[in-house]
């Protein structure tokens, strides 16, 4: 196995171990309860670390992700920015797990029974990392997007931009009724695109095909 197909299978479980591992947790932990504790809350109480690592590892495996993604599609179209915005929303995962959310809405235990009245530093480092990685996650569908059209891959394209569309409100929307389940939704979507497109990325170059007007460009340099 080549190193750039090692980084997408790398990549390519990022979607999977998210959403199982978060998935046993919904179902599992005392108290919690989606439509109103967001995922991030996971990572509180005695069980926390499992969501800590979740965030940790699977920041970790998008990276790889990224990686994979430069030396896949670099020089070409989106081989710069869709391998940044996916690191970007590696090191937002993995700060995310790093500084840890309040508690609030009963959970854990002992948690106040609405929202904290004021936000600790950790919890606000939290909120800053996750926004960055979602905003960045959704930019990256965009910017694939392209770089898939121009290599002749129209399905991907759509599919990426579907994705990026969907991610929109389910990421950004203001209101907090419901946040936690969309925020989960999102969570599944956008890791679920990232594995998609790693392994697709991973596949032999010649099974990734560039547009007419590319080899073009190629010939005449």
């Amino acid at each position: 196995m080549n190193r750039n197909r090692l980084l997408c299978t790398a990549g390519a479980l990022a979607g999977p171990l998210f959403i199982v591992a978060t998935a046993a947790q919904i179902a599992t932990r005392d108290g919690f309860d989606l439509s109103r504790h967001a995922i991030s809350m996971l990572g509180l109480g005695e069980y926390g670390w499992i969501q800590v690592t979740t965030f940790i590892v699977t920041g970790v495996l998008i990276g790889a992700a990224a990686l994979g993604a430069r030396r896949a599609l670099h020089p070409g179209r989106a081989g710069t920015w869709a391998p940044a915005l996916l690191g970007v929303t590696a090191a937002g995962l993995v700060a995310a797990g790093v500084f840890t959310p309040d508690g609030g809405y009963g959970f854990p235990a002992g948690a106040p029974e609405g929202m904290p009245e004021h936000f600790s530093w950790h919890a606000i480092l939290h909120t800053v990392a996750a926004l960055l990685a979602f905003v960045s996650l959704i930019a990256a569908t965009f910017v694939l997007a392209r770089g898939f059209a121009s290599r002749g891959l129209r399905g991907w394209a759509a599919a990426s931009v579907v994705t990026g569309v969907a991610l929109l409100p389910l990421f950004l929307w203001p209101s907090q009724d419901g946040a936690g389940v969309r925020l989960a939704i999102g969570g599944y979507l956008g890791f679920a695109w990232v594995s998609a497109v790693s392994a697709r990325l991973g596949a032999a170059p010649a099974q990734v095909p560039v547009a007419p007007s590319m080899r073009w460009r190629s010939r005449s340099a």
